[in-house]
């Protein structure tokens, strides 16, 4: 583990002895694009007591030029090297370094509004939750993007989660990234370092399980950038479903019936090469046909995303679905 200290003027140094109030974490790998605009976010916000670890994956591009020529002003930003790559052990390396009472996890890829820090201490105030996250926004660049984004955002994609669900507010199973008291790790322990995805869910699932409150509140803003393909979403969703059987597997209490119906479908379609001669078996096919134009054209967006919305459904579902199947079997 290496810490870097950008300070190159000893008046910015600060007294060590005291523990920053917020300790903002990043995993990073070829961020190039997305990095100052994440130290800006830093620099710039309130309040000034809180330090900023950067945990890299081995970048290979700009990442880390950027970084080490960034002036940092009165605040404190260092940076650890993760070989491992994966975002399990990169939050875990960056809490046991983070001296905050509260550790706040950024993503390099989502925007933030520029209270976001002071909203996220506002929202410990008056709730005394012990993690607290807002909504999933999305923001996109293209029409693709665009697609995903606003697929990602309704039931039909994703069930009820309310991480998407855009005005609540209130206490739930999971957030979006998530910000933590510090002293409950000392319980929970760590993020599981075997999970390339969903740790953040599992966390959150076995947070619960011991008693830990989590409350979501949309006075918490952050805009996520999804992916802006469908060979990047198949993948992504893929694993997410893959990973999913180990999570419950570890916490059956996050179990919900949305985690359960892409495998179903994705069944479903393997009996039609068995069942197509029985007309009858391509109902289903033909009324979740129906539901996806409904939920496409319902969006109101233009025909260029239009076209790309019918499709991104059935690719989220797929992915999740076969990814699902394939992580029951590992998890049986």
């Amino acid at each position: 583990m290496t810490s870097v200290n950008m300070h190159t003027n000893p008046r910015h140094l600060r007294d060590h002895s005291i523990p920053p109030v917020i300790s903002v974490i990043c995993p990073v790998y070829n961020e190039e694009k997305y990095i100052t605009k994440l130290l800006e976010l830093f620099t710039k916000s309130q309040p000034a007591n809180k330090e900023l670890i950067i945990v890299d994956g081995g970048s290979t591009d700009a990442t880390l030029k950027i970084f080490r020529s960034w002036e940092i002003g009165e605040s404190e930003i260092s940076l650890i090297h993760n070989p491992s790559r994966y975002v399990s052990f990169a939050l875990n390396k960056a809490i046991e370094k983070a001296r905050g009472e509260i550790i706040v996890r950024l993503d390099a890829h989502t925007s933030y509004a520029e209270d976001y820090f002071e909203a996220i201490l506002a929202v410990f105030s008056r709730t005394g939750a012990d993690i607290v996250g807002g909504p999933t926004r999305t923001a996109y660049l293209d029409s693709m993007q665009e697609a995903i984004a606003y697929a990602i955002c309704t039931p039909f994609a994703i069930g009820n989660s309310r991480v998407h669900q855009l005005g609540y507010e209130g206490y739930t199973d999971s957030v979006t990234f998530g910000s933590w008291k510090r002293k409950m790790f000392s319980t929970t322990g760590l993020f599981d370092e075997s999970l390339k995805r969903n740790q953040d869910d599992e966390f959150h699932y076995r947070a619960r399980s011991l008693g830990f409150s989590i409350y979501q509140s949309p006075d918490i803003k952050l805009y996520y950038y999804p992916r802006n393909s469908l060979n990047r979403l198949f993948r992504q969703y893929y694993e997410y479903g893959l990973y999913k059987p180990l999570v419950l597997k570890k916490v059956n209490s996050g179990l919900q019936l949305r985690h359960l119906i892409p495998a179903v479908f994705v069944l479903y379609l393997f009996s039609l090469f068995i069942a197509v001669a029985y007309i009858f078996w391509l109902i289903p096919l033909g009324l979740y046909l129906l539901a996806g134009a409904f939920y496409t054209l319902r969006s109101h967006k233009r025909i260029a995303v239009l076209v790309r919305l019918f499709f991104v459904y059935p690719a989220i579902h797929l992915a999740y679905g076969l990814g699902f199947l394939a992580g029951l079997r590992k998890a049986l």
